[in-house]
């Protein structure tokens, strides 16, 4: 049995949460849940919208399954998100963006993965004002941070049967910042002669990955590119409610959806809980649950193939739980 912390958030993220322990539950995964609230429902009675010991849970357990956290835009607390990567230093993105049988795209080729720098670039936060009608951000970019993102997208290819690593930049005009990152890449695929290595100006690469995304394997961005990138990746496969991700660090990982939490829909039984199940699946692969992974993985492809019972961003009229149902069905189906 293995501890993992267990964090709901807030909007659609009780919902979805629910639906994902159900399954997990009902297909014998070996998880005993530490469950910790965090995001806009719990700042009026902590203070903060991450409590200590949201942190002191995840640094114990090792592993964390997140629901999307409400970020205000412009004004309220920091990003919930931002703050776990960097008390956490979980310094590596990995949003794997392949096709799902049954989700119709423009697209039916892509299998890419996105491995995004998760600690510095312009989401250091480092803002300031220096006059009434102007301001500055500073973007940080180190050679710590960008040779264990390139050490860790070629690692992951390597070990995942990748055949390209591309890197991603905007070396033409942020010649010192995204320089350095391009010679951190160089300098790490010099290692890995196996796997072919490419770059490209992050403008380019989203005119051609909307154009032949086939063309793509593994690419590593700084946060910034990766950030959207990554989202822009989600649409060529179905939209975010079928986007996982999982923030890694050296000895820590939580995993999480990428979609927000939709507080236009909480409590309405019609919340897509798939990006967050495909989350959970990429978890229990990480503790080694391998065979009850696959088990999910396979219930919830034959949800989405047989079409009958869809929520409504997918093209049905299911409830979230209704779906959920069908995949538990699912599961001892062969």
């Amino acid at each position: 049995m293995r501890t993992v912390t267990l964090i709901p958030g807030d909007g659609i993220g009780p919902e979805i949460t629910e639906s994902v322990v159900k399954i997990l539950k009902s297909a014998g995964a070996e998880i005993e849940w530490d469950i910790q609230t965090a995001g806009a429902d719990v700042v009026e009675a902590e203070g903060k919208p991450l409590p200590d010991r949201v942190i002191t849970s995840i640094k114990h357990n090792k592993v964390a399954l997140k629901a999307p956290v409400t970020t205000p835009i412009g004004k309220g607390f920091r990003s919930v998100n931002v703050q776990l990567r960097k008390e956490l230093d979980l310094y590596a993105n990995l949003r794997p963006c392949k096709n799902i049988n049954g989700i119709k795209t423009r697209f039916d080729n892509v299998n890419l993965v996105i491995v995004r720098e998760n600690t510095e670039d312009l989401y250091a936060g480092i803002e300031r004002k220096i006059d009434e009608d102007k301001y500055e951000a500073i973007k940080v970019i180190t050679r710590n941070a960008s040779m264990r993102i390139n050490e860790f997208a070629f690692e992951y290819a390597q070990k995942n049967n990748r055949k390209e690593v591309t890197a991603v930049s905007k070396a033409n005009i942020c010649k010192l910042t995204d320089g350095l990152f391009l010679e951190c890449a160089r300098k790490v695929a010099e290692k890995y002669p196996n796997i072919k290595y490419k770059e490209i100006l992050v403008d380019n690469l989203c005119m051609q990955l909307v154009q032949n995304p086939e063309n793509f394997d593994v690419l590593v961005l700084p946060n910034l590119y990766g950030d959207i990138v990554s989202d822009l990746c989600a649409g060529l496969i179905g939209g975010l409610g079928v986007a996982q991700g999982a923030n890694i660090g050296y000895d820590i990982a939580v995993f999480e959806p990428v979609h927000g939490s939709a507080p236009d829909i909480k409590g309405q039984n019609k919340a897509n809980p798939t990006a967050l199940l495909l989350s959970a699946i990429e978890m229990l692969k990480y503790i080694n649950q391998n065979d009850v992974a696959l088990k999910i993985e396979n219930a919830l492809y034959k949800t989405i193939e047989a079409h009958t019972h869809l929520t409504c961003d997918l093209g049905g009229t299911s409830t979230t739980d209704e779906f959920t149902n069908a995949i538990i069905n699912n599961l001892n189906i062969h």
